[in-house]
């Protein structure tokens, strides 16, 4: 999978939130997961504009 810039405010990568989710405590609620990768990777903490793709991001990884 391409590593595409997805939070252009932060300069949050693909692979940032894919390392991210990888050290995160597993949750079963989306919105925790991201509550957890904003903390660590701080997207979507500027304009907001990324919040729906990295929210797409994180339902993919926990589906498999």
């Amino acid at each position: 999978m391409e590593n595409k810039l997805v939070c252009n405010c932060k300069k949050v990568y693909m692979s940032d939130i894919e390392k991210a989710l990888s050290e995160s405590a597993r949750f079963s609620d989306v919105e925790k997961e991201f509550e957890e990768v904003q903390k660590i990777t701080g997207c979507s903490t500027g304009c907001g504009g990324c919040h729906d793709k990295i929210m797409d991001i994180i339902a993919d990884f926990m589906n498999g």
